[in-house]
């Protein structure tokens, strides 16, 4: 009988939660990174290929903004316009020496993960998701920093 409830059980279980866990690697934490790099490197670079790769092309990049009004507003761009800026220069008016592009991985999760690019002028934080068996950012929140006075 317990034989019977185990085989049914087990079943119903994996069903109920999806397919079981993967357990993350070190080549996840390495693939994720590498896109991290592509997507901050690429800009500064200009390189759009770069860029391109590191995005899944349904990609969403938002900001809120506050409107003089005092209002806040969110303001988006897909992965064309980002390739896009990318290949007309981008951030290769940035010089050498500031460009920051420190990457950490904040969360790993089965198929999904989290990380934080800190650049020269502003802060993302990228959602990234196991798509095809590569890490691409489909999501990205971001903020400038600052500006000195």
């Amino acid at each position: 009988m317990k034989r019977l409830v185990g085989f049914i059980l087990i079943p119903l279980l994996v069903s109920a939660h999806g397919s079981p866990a993967r357990a993350q690697t070190p080549a996840d934490s390495t693939a994720i990174r590498a896109a991290a790099l592509d997507y901050i490197e690429g800009w500064y670079e200009g390189n759009a290929e770069r860029m391109e790769r590191a995005l899944h092309p349904e990609l969403a990049k938002r900001i809120v903004r506050t409107t003089p009004e005092g209002k806040s507003r969110l303001d988006q761009m897909g992965a064309m316009t980002l390739v896009q800026g990318t290949r007309a220069g981008g951030g290769k008016s940035t010089p050498k020496e500031q460009q920051q592009k420190d990457v950490t991985i904040l969360d790993i999760y089965r198929n999904a993960a989290s990380a934080k690019v800190v650049a020269s002028k502003w802060v993302d934080y990228l959602h990234l998701a196991k798509f095809n068996d590569r890490w691409v950012i489909v999501n990205v929140l971001w903020e400038l920093k600052p500006t000195a006075p």
